[in-house]
């Protein structure tokens, strides 16, 4: 850690210590009053007055809600991203900041991102001395498919930043801990729907028609099986039907079948040819079907692939803020999120930061979801250090000294032919 980092990070763990009440309340003001993607007009004003209120200059993104604020100057320059849209679901908790708007909530956690991101920027504006510009998106519609970031990028507001960086809520490990992990940490999410059509006909007399039941029952059946068969297992490439409908009757035919489901894989590149490879697939079943088939492919989001470097910044970051002990290798999810579009455009990385205070799990996307709150200042203290390291790294000319943890500069090219599970440097797994 560099004097600066040090001294720096003790001020902001010191604002924390001093703000946690304060911290506490936004969150809660936040939970309560949830909004939907691209309708978070009330939310945009309260995080606008809030940044004012410490001589900063918010700007609103070309979206009409969500926000664009720095802190410090010149470069380098690095990126914190919070989402602040919230869910179509009903808040089923009963505690006093429960959601006051029926049938939205924040079950995702978005509240506690915006206000971890909101105290950073609270928190570095008080200080002097920052080594460039941390640059915060408060980005609207996370939870819409593809997702508010894809305007983020389009709007050029990362433009000149060197990294990004983001967390997301885990509640499947205790409060003060928090999880890192390079290569992907989430999936590609792509929806594909399948419609099939024939003549329909009596089920006394199939061999007259073309069975739609058995067609949809071939495509459920052996499209996870070639597709298996089709990619490298270690893409984390997966086919799971959500939907299947078909016929009222039980002795007629019908004449029109479909299946909805869902295609998620870990590898991007293998995402981006994803969908060719799974029309091919359908039309090679449904042709031994005698069916016509038509198949709409939703394209949704990019896997989290997080840059080596950027995992070694907040690892730096994590160890500072809750120890050895506390730092652990995330899990892999299967979920989708949209911060993997900011890496059409940077290096980025997202940390998952453990929420569960104990009790049952409170799972993410349910009504009953809820945070340990103490987890709040761990977040802010991590992303305010993980912002101050990346500063460090991408300084130019190079500072003498010892080399800030993810520095770009004089890295062996070995480096970045790391595993891409391998933030810790562990052994090949064997066998």
């Amino acid at each position: 850690m560099t004097p600066v980092v040090e001294k720096l990070g003790s001020a902001v763990d010191d604002w924390v210590a001093a703000h946690h009440a304060q911290l506490v309340s936004t969150r809660r003001h936040l939970h309560a009053h949830p909004e939907l993607a691209f309708a978070e007009f009330e939310t945009t004003s309260f995080l606008e007055q809030r940044l004012r209120a410490v001589g900063l200059a918010p700007r609103r993104l070309p979206t009409g809600t969500g926000l664009v604020c720095e802190v410090g100057s010149g470069d380098p320059v690095v990126v914190l991203r919070a989402d602040i849209d919230a869910l179509p679901l009903p808040d089923l908790k009963d505690v006093p900041y429960a959601s006051t708007r029926e049938g939205w909530c924040h079950a995702c956690g978005h509240d506690v991102h915006t206000t971890v991101v909101l105290g950073v920027l609270t928190a570095l504006a008080a200080l002097d001395g920052l080594p460039g510009t941390v640059r915060a998106i408060f980005q609207p519609a996370e939870e819409t498919i593809p997702g508010g970031a894809t305007e983020v990028v389009a709007s050029g507001v990362l433009d000149g930043a060197s990294r990004a960086f983001a967390l997301h809520c885990d509640p499947s490990v205790p409060a003060g801990t928090i999880g890192l992990r390079t290569g992907a940490i989430t999936a590609a999410c792509d929806r594909i729907d399948i419609t099939l059509l024939g003549p329909g006909g009596h089920t006394a007399r199939p061999q007259l028609t073309v069975d739609l039941v058995d067609a949809l029952g071939r495509l459920i059946t052996d499209l996870p099986g070639l597709l298996s068969r089709q990619v490298d297992p270690r893409s984390g490439m997966s086919l799971v039907w959500g939907a299947v409908n078909a016929g009222i009757a039980a002795n007629a035919i019908p004449q029109r079948g479909s299946l909805r489901g869902t295609v998620r894989v870990l590898d991007r590149e293998l995402w981006k040819d994803a969908e060719e490879l799974m029309r091919s697939l359908v039309e090679r079943v449904a042709a031994t079907t005698g069916a016509e088939v038509d198949v709409d492919y939703v394209r949704g989001l990019p896997p989290v692939v997080n840059d080596p470097r950027a995992v070694a910044l907040m690892r730096a970051a994590a160890l500072e803020t809750v120890g050895n002990d506390r730092v652990i290798v995330s899990q892999q999810s299967m979920g989708g999120e949209d911060f993997g579009w900011f890496a059409d455009v940077m290096p980025i990385a997202l940390a998952r930061l453990g929420t569960h205070g104990g009790g049952p799990p409170l799972d993410l996307h349910r009504g009953t979801f809820d945070v340990d709150e103490r987890a709040i200042g761990v977040g802010v203290r991590l992303m305010a250090r993980t912002a101050l390291h990346a500063l460090e790294a991408d300084a130019a000319p190079p500072r003498t000294g010892k080399r800030a943890p993810g520095d770009t500069q004089s890295r062996p090219t070995v480096d970045e032919r790391r595993e891409p599970d391998d933030e810790f440097h562990r052994s090949a797994e064997r066998g």
